[in-house]
């Protein structure tokens, strides 16, 4: 997570600064933040609904709770900044803080800015953008600067892919094709690489299929080790991309922020059921920049997954130009740039 990445680089500053975490009771944070040694704090804010918009409705009680904790936490801690890195929880905390004149600031991960972060870009003092195509999106009238930091990431550790070729098995000299749908895995995804692989098409390559947990029992029977490897949960995610070839995942933008910094070329298809579609916004801007090839859900099957799979293979030259551009978007360093940014900031 983002938060937690700047956290890290502010907590590393010798300047003292110490980082507290806010998330949202529901988020995923909740689950995060027991086991990761910073102070936390966990609000009662609720997401805005677009389709299922009677949802909304929550927030006429909501609203007051989250008010009152707000007050509560800034007479507690007192901060001299504030980060907002997206999302309904980080939201009201920014709000908050522009009222009482505390410095603030908000990460952008996406190509196309998320809702809270476009309404919030006139409160802050600086804004930083994972992407620099992010910048033709937020209001005319903003005035703040737009900083091209990149996303905040742990930096890539490519001395590790001995290591990881032990954990896994892999000889050197075979192509490994590393495919992931993220935590909770990608059904759609899984099922079009279960129909490749049904199909007997993948030869002569590795395959690392990260499922995720929610899918993994559907998919467990097609694990024939050492070359076809099904996991659940791969963790850390570095030992998967320091022995990867090529790239099979999810357009989210702190995934595409690892390929960049890691120099991978990939194929991406993003969630189609994305809010306001930004995933399609973060793989066509990695098309563009000549890093990935795009496959949309809407044309995937295991077929098409193959063949354009088999097609980069088949071209190592283009392979290694999408590997050589994706390298040049990287920004392994973010993190320690807006931690800084942050202290200067904060005065």
């Amino acid at each position: 997570m983002p938060a937690l990445s700047v956290a890290e680089a502010l907590r590393a500053m010798p300047a003292g600064f110490e980082p507290v975490l806010i998330g949202a009771v529901r988020g995923v944070e909740a689950r995060l933040l027991p086991h990761r040694n910073f102070r936390y704090h966990l609000l009662p804010a609720e997401p805005i609904y677009r389709r299922q918009w009677w949802k909304n409705a929550r927030w006429s009680f909501a609203g007051i709770n989250l008010l009152r904790k707000l007050s509560k936490l800034f007479r507690e801690e007192h901060p001299v900044a504030v980060l907002g890195t997206g999302g309904y929880a980080s939201a009201p905390v920014v709000w908050w803080a522009s009222r009482l004149g505390i410095p603030c600031a908000i990460q952008e991960q996406n190509a196309y800015p998320g809702l809270s972060n476009r309404w919030l870009a006139k409160r802050v003092q600086e804004i930083y953008l994972g992407l620099p195509e992010a910048m033709a999106h937020f209001d005319k009238g903003t005035t703040a600067p737009m900083i091209d930091t990149g996303n905040p990431i742990a930096p890539p550790t490519p001395a590790r892919a001995e290591h990881a070729r032990l954990r896994f098995g892999i000889r050197p000299g075979r192509r490994t094709v590393l495919i992931t749908g993220g935590s909770q895995g990608a059904l759609a995804i899984n099922r079009a690489v279960a129909e490749w692989i049904g199909a007997g098409e993948p030869r002569g390559v590795n395959i690392l299929w990260v499922t995720g947990s929610g899918t993994y029992e559907q998919f467990k029977h097609f694990h024939e080790p050492p070359h076809l490897q099904v996991i659940s949960f791969l963790d850390p995610m570095a030992d998967g991309y320091a022995v990867a070839d090529l790239v099979v995942s999810r357009a989210g933008m702190i995934t595409i922020a690892e390929l960049c910094a890691w120099g991978l070329p990939s194929i991406l298809i993003p969630l189609p059921t994305s809010a306001a579609d930004h995933q399609t916004g973060n793989a066509r801007a990695m098309e563009m920049a000549g890093s990935a090839s795009v496959l949309l859900q809407s044309e995937l099957t295991g077929k098409r997954l193959g063949e354009e799979i088999g097609r980069l293979f088949e071209f190592p030259e283009e392979r290694k130009e999408m590997a050589d551009h994706a390298r040049k978007r990287g920004r392994p360093d973010a993190a320690r740039v807006i931690a800084s940014r942050l202290a200067a900031l904060a005065g």
